[in-house]
């Protein structure tokens, strides 16, 4: 009976949360003037026009491209039409799936969204595209990332990024509940069910509410609704009605939910270690709707770097180890983040103002734990 009313209240939490209607104004930035990010900027384009190069992806970004699609169309494959008799290498591909899935998010979609995997805007279009090809709407992820999260960074009801309530709690301004306190033990079950959400919920609920957290989104043209459900369906026939077909639904639903697991959380633990660590704010607006500081320190006190000397991690995560240096540039191919970054802590040590960056992976996910810890307790 506790228990029953326990899920009872979760539920209720949810959709109270989701059916919340926004009164107040868009958030603004004191960005009259911008010492900071003028000085720095002046650097960055400085570094692009002396060393001859494009601001967007080279050879390095394209053949990992070429890397990641074909190790999915290999082991997808693999998996459906060739499927090994030992049931733990079977699983282990299935894993391996997911891993691949989140690889091609990182380093493939995130860039064409952003505009930066190439100079040809049809091929950013077609790389930002491969999310609809892992089930979810590039549409949406544009409104969701692009926008919401890299304007309104860590803004309470602005950066949907961090609006996960109620089963999480990232700022003292949520709702505090008796499990909150638990967060920190049970973020990787959450973690893990976030792309299996994403792709049959989330997205759903974004395209018929018409909103992301509290903002509105634009009306979608006739063939952005076409293109929403066409990869939908075709999705779900590619990785759960062909598979059944060959395999059986049950062997299907055990392989799905493993690579989706994978993928979930890698996608989420990553994005989590940039933002909702120890050091970065969750700064809220004076009674004028307006952030204090310029766009570009904002980003700052958000954001945190992990792990910028590993570079299997880098490659991996497509750069987003260099979260500080993607928020100020987001146009930027990941491939260069290296570079800039020492210009963005060269300018940071000038302005005196904070950078924050953990050395390793394991250093920022302890950080993001013990954050955890202290958020469902405060």
């Amino acid at each position: 009976m506790l228990t029953s009313i326990k899920i009872k209240l979760i539920y209720i939490c949810l959709f109270k949360k989701l059916n919340k209607m926004s009164k107040s104004p868009r958030v603004t930035f004191s960005n009259a003037a911008s010492p900071f990010f003028d000085t720095l900027k002046k650097k960055v384009d400085g570094y692009f026009a002396n060393s001859n190069i494009s601001q967007t992806g080279n050879k390095k970004l394209f053949s990992k491209a070429v890397i990641l699609f074909s190790s999915l169309i290999i082991i997808y494959t693999l998996l459906v039409f060739f499927t090994p008799e030992n049931t733990f290498l079977a699983l282990a591909l299935c894993g391996l799936l997911g891993l691949n899935f989140a690889a091609i998010g990182f380093n493939v979609m995130h860039d064409g969204a952003h505009g930066s995997f190439s100079t040809k805007t049809k091929v950013n279009d077609i790389m930002s595209y491969s999310l609809n090809a892992m089930g979810a709407s590039s549409f949406m992820w544009k409104i969701k990332h692009n926008f919401n999260h890299h304007t309104y960074t860590n803004i309470e009801d602005m950066d949907d990024d961090i609006d996960i309530q109620p089963f999480m709690r990232v700022t003292e301004n949520h709702d505090k509940y008796w499990f909150h306190k638990y967060q920190h033990i049970y973020f990787p079950i959450m973690y893990s069910l976030t792309y299996i959400l994403w792709v049959f919920y989330l997205d759903f609920l974004k395209y018929f509410t018409g909103k992301i957290a509290e903002i509105k989104i634009k009306k979608m043209k006739t063939s952005e609704h076409i293109w929403f459900w066409a990869t939908k369906v075709i999705y779900i026939a590619v990785f759960l009605i062909i598979p059944s077909y060959v395999h059986g639904f049950g062997a299907t639903i055990i392989g799905y939910v493993t690579a989706a697991v994978i993928c979930g959380f890698t996608i989420s633990i990553i994005f989590q270690l940039a933002h909702v660590v120890e050091g970065p704010k969750f700064p809220l607006p004076n009674e004028n709707n307006k952030i204090q500081s310029e766009w570009a320190v904002h980003q700052l006190e958000t954001t945190a770097n992990f792990a910028p000397e590993n570079k299997f991690i880098s490659w991996l995560v497509g750069g987003l180890n260099y979260q500080v240096e993607h928020h100020l540039f987001p146009k930027i191919s990941h491939v260069h983040y290296p570079q800039i970054r020492k210009l963005v802590k060269e300018t940071c040590a000038q302005y005196n103002i904070s950078y924050h960056e953990f050395p390793t992976f394991w250093g920022a996910v302890k950080s993001h734990i013990l954050f955890l810890k202290t958020a469902g307790v405060a």
